[in-house]
């Protein structure tokens, strides 16, 4: 089978970029795939008897098949749970793209036949000054997976991510609608995923409904792998 990989975005930071990669990296699994994935820079650390560890790259590293190490998947790890060019100051390290892309290029040579690089926070997330980690998207070429957080401002934020990473050249190979709070009615989330689904011009990829603990295979169970992984 041919290999598949991605970068996956959000419209803003908390809307379950993570969550959702680590159901498409469970489902792609289930399906028989092997599975990799990278998260280039992780910022916000817990202290474990391991050392200090990123939860969203603990949950990746947990759904990749065969087994990849955790520095593999998440090289560069900051404490600072803020914006990787803020964090990396603090650290006194400094961000680049020529930097990032050969540990994420180690990943996509192993040639899973799916890998998923996630971003960091929403498209536009400064890496410096003048870098955002858009131009480690663009640069690895990659297809784009859109994490839609279904809230009060989610239209907005999917509009305009949108059109920002129609603007990138990249293909949007589709998008998922994360319901990151309670809807105020079911009436009112319909409205939401008609409008998006008439303004976003890529295949919905799921609908994935509010979860109190959102785990991978109960949000697997809203996912569709078809568009991804058609040759």
């Amino acid at each position: 089978m041919s290999s598949f990989a991605f970068f996956v975005t959000g419209t803003d930071t908390e809307v379950g970029k993570t969550a959702v990669s680590c159901a498409l990296l469970y489902k792609a699994h289930q399906q028989g795939l092997t599975t990799a994935a990278s998260k280039p820079v992780a910022c916000g650390t817990e202290v474990t008897a391991e050392g200090p560890r990123n939860e969203d790259a603990v949950a990746l590293h947990q759904q990749c098949h065969p087994s990849l190490t955790l520095e593999e998947i998440n090289p560069v790890l900051f404490d600072a749970p803020t914006s990787p060019h803020i964090a990396a100051a603090e650290a006194g390290a400094t961000l680049s793209v020529e930097r990032m892309l050969p540990s994420i290029r180690e990943i996509l040579t192993l040639r899973r036949q799916f890998t998923l690089v996630e971003g960091a926070g929403g498209w536009y997330v400064p890496i410096n000054d003048h870098e955002d980690l858009s131009d480690v998207a663009i640069a690895l070429d990659l297809p784009l997976i859109l994490v839609v957080g279904i809230k009060l401002g989610a239209l907005n934020h999917a509009f305009l991510t949108y059109e920002a990473l129609k603007r990138s050249g990249l293909p949007i190979a589709g998008w998922v609608a994360n319901s990151v709070t309670p809807p105020p009615s079911e009436h009112c989330l319909d409205q939401y995923l008609d409008i998006l689904h008439h303004r976003l011009e890529a295949p919905c990829l799921g609908i994935v409904p509010f979860m109190e603990n959102p785990q991978p295979e109960a949000i697997a169970q809203h996912l569709d792998l078809t568009p991804l992984l058609d040759d």
